[in-house]
């Protein structure tokens, strides 16, 4: 017992010494404890949900050059946090940005809360975000979850039982591993392990500070742990429909149902079957891929001088970049 003890406290002064080395630069993070402004934590953690640093790394920087501070982006409107945000996908994260801004600022003073009880009260932060943000924005002894830290505990206690089956296991090893006293940079330091070094494919074991204590290292199941089962997407198959004037502009609405989409602007389409009978069938299509659904649309064409949905209008060519549209939208455009 006293030897483990021991091993988890090398395993993590290893990983920490490793990360103020060679952890990754990046413009929401500091090295050395938490981040003196928690609005940039909160901004990151928001964009870095399901999408990838590199992608992440520009809209950040444009998104804070825009709203630099908390009651910034608590007084803007939904078109000006949609427009910046626009391409990166998910839009339901920037709408649950933008309320958690005039949450904190209209019920905290623009003071942004301490506690876990208080942060899980915000829109659009569950049990990893809460984790990160107290961590990096006030180096709070939480323990961080994600796709690389579930990756790195497998393989490190090589846990070959299917991923649902051990969660409890693999959160109770992370726990047991986190430095409660340099949280923060152990959580950037961990994920920065995932992300760099302990990669689904090709791992570079060589030159993983953990290399010494890693049950999987020359083991040949290395790259299949952790064990995922695999959920199939569901194909649907719809219409979009470009609609045009006299004046060649196109008939755009304000998507209000609830969903990933709700709040920006589209050309009429349906996920199944077609709206209009008699529109020409372009013989293009796009495909889109959302979280569980492969979605195709069939490109239709028809000419209206009126417009044919309850709040659509007619938006020019040269007026649709305006317009934050989805990226499934902008596939319309390019593809047409």
């Amino acid at each position: 017992m006293r030897k483990s003890m021991v091993d988890k406290h090398k395993i993590s002064q290893k990983l920490l010494a490793w990360y103020k080395e060679d952890g990754r630069e990046l413009p929401w993070r500091v090295k050395g404890g938490a981040h003196p402004n928690p609005y940039v934590i909160l901004v990151s953690e928001f964009m870095l949900q399901q999408t990838t640093v590199k992608t992440v790394i520009p809209y950040f920087k444009r998104f804070m050059e825009r709203f630099p501070t908390i009651e910034d982006l608590a007084k803007a409107s939904e078109e000006e946090v949609y427009a910046m945000w626009q391409g990166l996908g998910y839009y339901t994260r920037a709408r649950s940005l933008h309320t958690t801004a005039k949450i904190i600022v209209k019920e905290y003073g623009g003071n942004f809360p301490k506690t876990r009880e208080d942060v899980l009260k915000l829109k659009g932060i569950g049990s990893y975000t809460v984790a990160s943000f107290l961590a990096l924005a006030y180096n709070q002894p939480e323990t961080v979850i994600d796709g690389n830290v579930m990756r790195i505990i497998c393989r490190l206690y090589h846990l070959t039982e299917p991923l649902d089956s051990i969660k409890e296991e693999i959160r109770a090893k992370a726990e047991a591993l986190t430095d409660i006293n340099h949280a923060a940079d152990y959580a950037s330091a961990i994920m920065d392990l995932g992300a760099m070094i302990c990669t689904p494919k090709n791992p570079q074991c060589l030159l993983c500070p953990l290399k010494d204590f890693c049950q999987s290292k020359d083991k040949k199941d290395l790259e299949q742990i952790p064990i995922r089962t695999k959920l199939s997407k569901k194909e649907k198959k719809g219409s979009v429909y470009l609609i045009q004037n006299e004046q060649g502009a196109y008939l755009l609405r304000k998507r209000t149902e609830k969903g990933l989409l709700s709040g920006l602007y589209e050309f009429p389409w349906k996920d199944e079957g077609i709206i209009w009978d008699k529109a020409e069938d372009t013989q293009k299509s796009v495909t889109h891929v959302f979280t569980h659904i492969k979605l195709t649309l069939e490109i239709y064409k028809m000419r209206s001088n009126t417009p044919l949905l309850p709040d659509s209008f007619f938006v020019s060519k040269e007026e649709l970049s305006k317009y934050p549209l989805s990226t499934l939208m902008k596939k319309v455009i390019n593809e047409a």
